[in-house]
């Protein structure tokens, strides 16, 4: 069973495009992530997607908004 990262990760590397929180949030819901709030989805996405740049597999062009594309 993949942790929500690595369903997130894969969905991203399928998919392409641009990553923002919200993109993240439903993928995360797909792969079967039932947060208890708003507030916790948003976390837990940006949580991931800031893990996913620290590891090189994407990478935030605008350091001024926190969106992601593949590196």
């Amino acid at each position: 069973m993949l942790t929500h990262k690595q369903a997130l990760a894969a969905v991203i590397q399928a998919l392409g495009g641009s990553w923002d929180t919200r993109r993240a949030v439903l993928a995360l819901r797909v792969a079967g992530y039932e947060p208890p709030s708003e507030e916790a989805a948003g976390k837990e996405a940006r949580r991931h997607l800031r893990e996913l740049a620290d590891d090189g597999m994407i990478v935030r062009p605008d350091p001024e908004r926190a969106v992601y594309r593949l590196a």
